[in-house]
């Protein structure tokens, strides 16, 4: 660097006013002098759109003494500006050019936002004045057999997976993400809470923050904060998950201190914690330590006696001038080693999967109805390694699985926060030796009306809505026709005799036009690996990968969904592989060269260290094998291209 440069960490850009009208933004720039006497410069701020243009400019001289730094404060403005919201994550660059001695001594890029964001007791969260349901997920930082150092690639299709879902938000739990992380979110639209710790004095393990929390604290949320406070997606920090010191008379002190820090480093954004003891038998949360938040935050606002039912409604009586979010809540949690069941016992059939949900269509339907709670994060988005007993090795909590695929939980989230078409249908259809037993079959869809069909004969139609209309234009009177509901709960179910074959359901809107259609085939034996990638060019930097689905298929083409495999692979060209299944009880170490299929399906991570070709060849005993080829593009850095 020049030793006349802008600090690190040492642009903070807000947008104090912002409407589609006008912008106005405020740059705070932090410039350090290293050289051994005073110097004299000049900062010059230039605001620059999606497409590099210029849209507004700001100058101002300044001098510095040795080894001292200045921070400069600019205003500009800018007329019909481009607003960064959910839908449309416009962005912008503001570009911090130093010059000292008539030479440009740094020149450094800010990206950012323009957006107006607040929190009210009453409408929750609004984002540019209109008020937003926060539709939020709870993600770890892993990726299975990346571990934790995860290509930007691998995020961003996991992210994409999690938007087309209905997700708006993430929680980072329980740690600050990865910078790329945050980029994306940028990018793709999410809301942001981002979070710092997961214990401050008291400690939860041996080795954890507690022990450095007094030298290093203050130190760590002001980097923390400087690193990320320019990110438009970040609305809201959480300073700690689940601190011991909410239900201790002195740890409203310690939360003081923090947020004190919080507020000094960035004014524009409130702060929360994960609260799980709120009304907790024994030693609740204080009420100093919720009433010292700015925003209340709720781990499991379902957990304590009659909140099962009644959630936060007891808070919303007593204290209507918090403002609160769900910051943690369960969902439908899907086997650990098996995705369907009908238990042990052949003569009877006991499933695990058809209650799962009840507790999670219970909480998102208050939710969804209370407007002063801003929004609700589920645990989790995606499964993830650790938190885990043996023979286990992760969590399996995610509507994606670890690999990235979708569990029925994301059709039922789905189906809730988005208005396209959807209907999952399950479970599988490979039930041998359960002849003419009754198998409940379930279905997540937004369509008002569902028609089952068993190898072509129909078992019926089922109905649903929410939220349910009321009467509009007079007594009696429906803007739109009627359903009648058979059903209260946000699925419908059939109970089904087993006979092989096809399921086949037809979802039909309230008027009884034909929306979508799901299907569900008994499968033979596996013949075949069908192998697949998600994109057929990449390049060789080290954020770039290409994703290969390997699955197991009948002579039909049908995914075999109990099939285990084991697939070898073969990579020739200059790059490597990374094999990964979503069994998170598979406990053999990630090699390069084979991976047992789990429920059918496994995945294999393509990196190129060089350009030309990378074809992947998969085979299996008695399987007819498949091969894939990505074509590699060299780049001259280790950035990759965003997506398309």
């Amino acid at each position: 660097m020049n030793p006349l440069h802008v600090g690190h960490w040492g642009t903070f850009v807000t947008t104090p006013q912002a409407d589609s009208a006008r912008a106005e933004i405020v740059v705070n720039t932090r410039i350090e002098n290293h050289y051994g006497g005073t110097r004299l410069g000049l900062l010059r701020s230039v605001v620059l759109d999606s497409a590099g243009r210029e849209v507004a400019r700001a100058e101002q001289g300044f001098s510095i003494p040795a080894g001292q730094t200045v921070t400069i404060e600019q205003h500009l403005e800018l007329v019909s500006p481009r607003l960064w919201s959910v839908a449309t994550p416009n962005l912008y660059s503001l570009r911090s050019e130093v010059y000292g001695r008539l030479a440009t001594a740094d020149v450094y890029t800010t990206p950012f936002g323009i957006r107006n964001i607040a929190y009210d007791k009453d409408k929750g969260f609004l984002l540019n004045g209109r008020r937003i349901k926060m539709r939020g997920v709870n993600l770890h930082h892993d990726a299975g057999a990346l571990g934790a150092a995860v290509p930007e690639r691998v995020w961003e299709r996991r992210l994409v997976a999690l938007k087309a879902m209905g997700a708006n938000a993430i929680r980072t739990s329980h740690n600050p993400p990865a910078p790329e992380f945050l980029d994306l979110a940028d990018r793709l639209g999410f809301l942001v809470m981002n979070e710092a710790f997961d214990e401050w004095t008291l400690g939860k393990v041996p080795e954890g923050y507690h022990k450095y929390f007094a030298e290093w604290s203050e130190r760590d949320v002001t980097d923390f904060v400087h690193r990320d406070r320019n990110h438009p997606s970040v609305v809201l920090w959480s300073a700690g998950n689940e601190i011991g010191e909410q239900t201790t008379p002195d740890g409203v002190q310690v939360l003081r201190r923090l947020l004190d820090i919080f507020h000094r480093e960035d004014p524009t954004r409130p702060v929360t914690t994960g609260n799980d003891n709120i009304v907790a038998d024994g030693r609740p949360t204080t009420l100093a330590f919720l009433n010292a938040l700015d925003i209340v935050g709720y781990n499991y606002v379902d957990r304590w006696h009659e909140r099962r039912e009644l959630f936060a409604e007891q808070d919303r009586h007593d204290h209507p001038d918090w403002k609160m979010i769900g910051t943690e809540s369960g969902s439908i949690f899907q086997s650990f080693d098996e995705q369907y069941s009908l238990g042990s016992d052949p003569a009877v059939v006991r499933p695990n999967y058809t209650a799962g949900m009840l507790q999670a269509e219970r909480l998102w339907k208050w939710v969804e109805l209370r407007d002063y709670f801003a929004g609700n994060f589920m645990w989790t988005g995606i499964d993830y390694l650790g938190e885990s007993t043996w023979p286990f090795k992760g969590f399996a909590s995610g509507a994606l699985d670890i690999i990235g695929n979708p569990k029925d939980a994301y059709y039922l989230y789905q189906s809730l926060w988005t208005d396209r078409p959807v209907l999952r249908l399950f479970p599988h259809w490979n039930w041998p030796g359960r002849e003419g037993q009754v198998i409940p079959v379930l279905a997540y869809t937004n369509c008002n009306i569902v028609e089952l069909f068993l190898n072509g004969r129909s078992l019926g139609e089922k109905r649903s809505e929410f939220p349910a209309p009321g009467t509009s234009g007079g007594w009696n009177t429906y803007a739109q026709p009627r359903v009648n509901p058979t059903t209260g709960d946000l699925h419908l179910s059939w109970d089904v005799p087993y006979q092989p074959g096809v399921l086949r359901a037809v979802g039909k809107r309230r008027d009884g036009t034909v929306a979508c259609q799901a299907e569900v085939r008994s499968a033979g034996p596996p013949a075949a690996i069908r192998l697949s990638v998600d994109r057929d060019t990449i390049t060789n930097g080290q954020g770039d990968v290409a994703h290969g689905s390997f699955e197991i298929v009948d002579s039909e083409g049908t995914v075999v969904p109990d099939a285990g495999n084991l697939v070898r692979f073969t990579l020739t060209g200059g790059g490597t592989v990374t094999l990964d299944n979503a069994n998170l009880r598979d406990l053999e170490p990630y090699r390069p060269a084979s991976r047992h299929a789990f429920n059918g399906r496994g995945l294999a991570i393509l990196r190129a260290t060089q350009p030309g070709a990378l074809t992947l060849s998969a085979g299996a005993d008695g399987l007819r094998t498949a091969t894939v080829t990505v074509q590699v593009r060299g780049v001259l850095s280790n950035t990759i291209p965003p997506a398309k």
